[in-house]
């Protein structure tokens, strides 16, 4: 199966802030989000990470020892001049016409048809090779991410429209996987948030 892994927060995430390709670090909490997934990949035998920083980190503490392999095509959308504004400045407009427009490019820099793109053509492969850990039921390919090519991952699994990936909520340090049953990818569980100890 596929483990897909969304880091823990970011100073960003915080802050309330549009961020895509900017390099951020976990905070404190984002660091307890991450140990706190350990418990649940003890099966993952190889780890895929987005190349910035906060995938990589939350792979370093929730998969420690395992070597990461940086993958470009599960890196965040690139929100372009709307990097770094506040999620609250954007107006109902604004996420109507993102809603409406998949081949809309976020700040004129990439849409989320091209972040379909980029993760599909990397679950097709794996779907397509027999021997891949997606066929594995019992060893799993863990891809440490963001929140586009994790929803991404999640309406190709569903054969499902691109509306849908507005009609969900994928929170920091959580688990979503992926299966398949009878050659056809199936969504196994969505959004699975570890409890924090105290």
């Amino acid at each position: 199966m596929i483990v897909l892994i969304r880091h823990g927060q970011t100073t960003t995430n915080a802050d309330g802030l549009v961020i895509g390709r900017s390099d951020v670090h976990l905070t404190e909490l984002g660091q307890r989000q991450a140990r706190a997934l350990g418990p649940y990949l003890v099966d993952v035998a190889q780890v895929w990470v987005s190349p910035l920083a906060r995938a990589r980190e939350t792979a370093a503490l929730a998969l420690a020892g395992h070597p990461a392999l940086v993958k470009e095509s599960f890196i965040e959308v690139d929100y372009g001049e709307l990097e770094g504004q506040r999620v609250s400045a954007l107006t109902p407009e604004h996420w109507q016409t993102f809603e409406h427009g998949h081949e809309l490019a976020f700040g004129g820099a990439e849409s989320l048809a091209d972040v379909d793109a980029r993760v599909h053509a990397e679950l097709d492969a794996l779907l397509a090779d027999s021997a891949s850990l997606l066929h594995d039921p019992r060893h799993h390919l863990a891809i440490v991410s963001h929140v586009s090519p994790i929803k991404s991952a999640t309406i190709w699994a569903l054969g499902a429209g691109p509306s849908v990936l507005w009609r969900t909520r994928l929170d920091n340090g959580s688990i979503t996987t992926i299966g398949v049953r009878r050659s056809t990818p199936v969504l196994v569980r969505f959004n699975q948030v570890p409890l924090l100890d105290d």
